[in-house]
């Protein structure tokens, strides 16, 4: 997933605000801290301790039924 301003990343914020509590702070703060685009956002925010790592498994689990 890229992570822009495409629908694709609006849900996928929606769903990190929505379900872990994630606050528009500390998704800026992660995607500041991506070396480059391809880095995996759900990876940054984990290394950070922005989220455990049962929320990190929910976030895959939420990719993957997505796909």
């Amino acid at each position: 997933m890229e992570y822009n301003s495409t629908p694709a990343f609006a849900e996928f914020s929606q769903f990190l605000h929505d379900d872990l509590a994630i606050s528009n702070e500390e998704l800026s703060f992660a995607l500041h801290n991506q070396k480059c685009s391809s880095d995996p956002l759900p990876m940054i925010l984990w290394q950070y301790g922005l989220i455990s790592l049962e929320q990190l498994q929910g976030i895959f689990d939420w990719m993957d039924a997505r796909l």
